[in-house]
């Protein structure tokens, strides 16, 4: 992979992650103010989940 490529999925993902807080920010801060009183074990199971589905989708289409 080159530094090229990685900086170009860095910004997608930036963008991506700049979606919710700019076109919905009440529901943001409030989804954000939720995942702070989850307890640490679930935010380690919705971490895990998204690395599993990350590392899928990019197998399946590298």
């Amino acid at each position: 992979m080159t530094l090229s490529i990685f900086l170009l999925a860095l910004a997608l993902m930036l963008i991506f992650e700049g979606i919710g807080p700019l076109l919905y920010p009440n529901r943001w801060q409030s989804l954000m103010l939720k995942l702070a009183q989850e307890d640490v074990k679930v935010i380690r199971q919705i971490g895990l989940v998204l690395i599993i589905a990350g590392l899928s989708l990019f197998l399946l289409f590298s």
